[in-house]
Order: C-alpha cells, then sequence, then structure tokens
C-alpha cells in the first residue's frame, strides 16, 4: 500500500520561503507522474506542480518563478521549494502520485500573513 506524508508547512510572513516535503513508501516515486496540489478554505483543489513519468515539470501560472517542485528518487522524495510567499499562496499543499492521482497525502497546512 502506498503512503504519502507531507511535512513541512508553517506561518510565515509576505516574501519569505518554505520548503515542503513528502516521503512516500511502497513503490518508487520514479514509475509515476507526482504533483503537489494546494486547497484554500472555500475553494477547490488546484494543481500546483505537475511532474510527468518522462521529468518535464509544468508549474501553475500563479507559482511560476517562485515554486520548484524536486524529487529524490533514491529516498523516494518529493520537494516543493516555495520562495517570495504570498498571502494567496495560503492554503493545505497535499502530494499526490499517479495520472489520475491515485495516493494523497494527508496535507501540511501553509499561512502566508501580510
Amino acid at each position: 500500500q502506498v503512503q504519502l506524508v507531507e511535512s513541512g508547512g508553517g506561518s510565515v510572513q509576505a516574501g519569505e520561503s518554505l520548503k515542503l516535503s513528502c516521503a512516500a513508501s511502497g513503490s518508487p516515486f520514479s514509475i509515476e507522474p507526482t504533483g503537489w496540489y494546494r486547497q484554500a478554505p472555500g475553494k477547490e483543489r488546484e494543481l500546483v506542480a505537475y511532474r510527468r513519468s518522462g521529468g518535464s515539470t509544468d508549474y501553475a501560472d500563479s507559482v511560476k518563478g517562485r515554486f520548484t517542485m524536486t524529487r529524490a528518487n533514491a529516498k523516494n522524495m518529493l520537494y516543493l521549494q516555495m520562495s517570495n510567499l504570498k498571502p494567496e499562496d495560503t492554503a493545505m499543499y497535499y502530494c499526490a502520485r499517479g495520472d489520475p492521482p491515485h495516493s494523497w497525502g494527508q496535507g501540511t497546512q501553509v499561512t502566508v500573513s501580510s
């Protein structure tokens, strides 16, 4: 059974940075697409960053140039480096794997104050 566990969330000021981590158990991350998603209160879950099996990564327009998704295959870890955070980035962040996603973590909260 695949399990995903996110960590690294917190409360920061606008302009600061955070790095989220996602640890996977079970089959390696490297064999399927992976992504970071977020959901703000009262809003639908949205895709933040998506990495295809071939390795190319897409980002939501709202985070391009500020967020970077990386993967450490040997450790079965997924990361989301978030820089120049804005209040509108406040949300619960989830990692997921598969297309469509079939496994989700429990989420880690990111709160950005102005």
